[in-house]
């Protein structure tokens, strides 16, 4: 069975169900969704709790009758008599919009109409397992002028165990939410009113974590052959006019005036590498040309759409530009993936998903060039025997695009790299270089980043291991515990060669109780915590404790110093 149909046609009951118990609501939209299907009312009173659980019994009841889905076609006149005697204002906003003079409705139970292309299934008892989840505003058609509606979401699955398992992972995720425990581990926190909303301020603990993330990728950036390079934060607004982001992307930039200039704090790195290519003339020799920055930049999102780290303000790319010749494109697009899908394997992810994502309805370039760009991109998928899914109409407004998707430890799907090729920007700032033949010739641009946001990618991390980060990516390693003060001494010389050896340490020489430090380094999810009392000083050993294991294990600090070097540099 279709589980969209199946979501789609459960969205149907549900409002169904609503119509029955509260006649006076008028219906919005109720799609089917990633994980399960919402439903836009406009209801008086607010929805509860209580009402929820009505709404579920309310719709036990119709699955359990069984009613037929009927459908019929109207004439757009028809439809819009129908639904203006059952007073469904929002029905009649989209059936203005409905550029087809038919238009189909679909029935069940004696009353029920709504105004749906459908398809459904045959009828409401194929419905087996559901859910109503939550209560949220919803501007009508997203416009903040528009009405607020209420919006119920929900999720349906085929059978009971499929959607007893995804409510189970619903509560893990609550448990693993970023927000609750990046303050909660001393990473990061985000809502300090005196600063504005969407700003991170990174606490010592995310700001060591941070730091290990950006220096593994300007290693592994080195080593595939990108140079670094950095660009202001703030630009003359004529270079945005020039890349198109001011008639495209106005409405998310940051624009203020100095001595009678506008300028832009940037929301994208990739005029200022144009300028850098620009710098000097350009040889073929020179390409393929790979710049990285971890370039921070800054956009105007809306205040509702701001959500923990996941969506900021202010935020840092692993951004890379690469300048290349025709001939060399397919193999630098390869190279790309292959180099996300070991880096994201590093950081514990092995399961993606990619989207090709084709030319939207505004956009810049040729035709000719956004062929060319989109048979880049689907050759090197092809090439790697890796299945992707078409986004027809979701590309950059200067080119097509691969997303990449991961799979976390829940298997939710988080976007962070995306390859996007282009044509269009390098014409627009008139970028050359000299061929064999001393003739000038046009460069093509990959946009690219492996991570996208720091930000997002940390939020990630912290959702995908709970908190819990293997040891090379802990900010602290380690926690030495001393039992007594009088073992404080034996205790400091273990932090410092370990902190000789690159470890992150941390002591705890208070005068508290054995079981109080090591319950705190637990809570603070510490990869080992160390203890060090009568018998360890005497012998120079340390008893070893491991996250999620039980007991202590005593060894020699040599052997332990090696044991935790090994999984740091194999990052494991």
């Amino acid at each position: 069975m279709d589980l969209d149909i199946l979501r789609h046609s459960c969205s149907h009951v549900m409002a169904q169900a609503v119509k029955e118990l509260w006649p006076d609501t008028k219906l919005g939209i109720g799609p089917s969704i990633e994980d399960g299907f919402y439903y836009d009312f406009d209801k008086k009173e607010p929805f509860t709790e209580d009402d929820l659980a009505k709404i579920e019994e309310k719709m036990h009841q119709i699955i359990a009758k069984d009613e037929p889905f009927i459908k019929e076609e109207l004439s757009k006149k028809e439809a819009a008599a129908l639904f203006k005697n059952l007073n469904e204002d929002y029905k009649l906003d989209l059936i203005r919009a409905i550029a087809e003079e038919k238009v189909s409705i679909y029935k069940t139970g004696d009353k029920f109409i709504d105004l749906c292309r459908g398809p459904h299934v045959q009828s409401t008892g194929k419905i087996k397992a559901f859910k109503l989840l939550s209560v949220a505003g919803a501007y009508w058609h997203g416009i903040e002028t528009n009405p607020m509606l209420q919006r119920i979401y929900g999720t349906c699955f085929e059978s009971k165990k499929e959607l007893d398992e995804y409510l189970k992972n619903l509560e893990e995720a609550k448990l693993r939410d970023h927000r609750k425990l990046g303050p909660q581990l001393e990473l990061f926190d985000i809502y300090h009113e005196e600063a504005g909303a969407g700003l991170v301020f990174y606490h010592p603990k995310g700001a060591m974590l941070r730091k290990i993330i950006e220096d593994y990728e300007k290693e592994i950036h080195l080593k595939n052959g990108y140079q670094l390079v950095i660009t202001p934060h703030i630009m003359q607004a004529g270079l945005w006019q020039t890349s198109g982001h001011c008639d495209y992307y106005k409405e998310n930039m940051y624009m203020f005036k100095s001595d009678d200039k506008e300028y832009v704090l940037k929301p994208m790195n990739c005029p200022g590498h144009m300028l850098l290519y620009k710098s000097k003339i350009r040889s073929y020799r020179d390409l393929p040309l790979r710049l990285f920055e971890l370039g921070t930049v800054y956009r105007h999102e809306k205040a509702g759409v701001l959500h923990g780290l996941l969506r900021v303000r202010g935020f840092t790319q692993d951004d890379a530009h690469i300048f290349c010749r025709k001939q060399q494109l397919s193999g630098e697009i390869t190279a790309i993936i292959d180099l996300i899908a070991s880096t994201m394997k590093i950081f514990g992810f092995s399961d993606l998903s990619f989207e090709l994502s084709t030319r939207p309805e505004k956009s810049v370039g040729s035709d000719e060039d956004w062929q060319l760009a989109t048979a880049a991109l689907e050759q090197a998928l092809k090439g790697k025997n890796l299945a992707y899914e078409v986004n027809d109409g979701d590309g950059a407004f200067y080119g097509p695009k691969i997303d990449i998707k991961l799979k976390d430890a829940l298997k939710r799907k988080w976007q962070c790299a995306t390859i996007q090729c282009d044509f269009a920007l390098p014409k627009r700032f008139n970028l050359a270089y000299i061929d064999e033949q001393g003739r000038q010739q046009q460069p093509i641009m990959l946009h690219r980043v492996l991570l996208g946001s720091i930000e997002r990618f940390i939020g990630t991390l912290i959702e995908h291991y709970a908190g819990s980060f293997p040891v090379w990516l802990s900010p602290v390693q380690v926690s030495v515990l001393a039992i007594k003060e009088e073992f404080a001494g034996f205790a400091e010389r273990v932090k410092e060669r370990l902190e000789n050896a690159g470890v992150r340490v941390k002591i705890d020489i208070r005068n508290e109780t054995l079981d109080k430090k090591i319950r705190e380094a637990e809570l603070e999810k510490m990869p080992y915590v160390l203890v060090i009392g009568e018998r360890e000083t005497k012998q120079e050993t340390v008893s070893v404790r491991k996250k999620g294991t039980k007991g202590t294990v005593v060894m020699a600090l040599e052997e332990f110093v090696q044991r935790i070097k090994g999984e740091i540099d194999n990052k494991s």
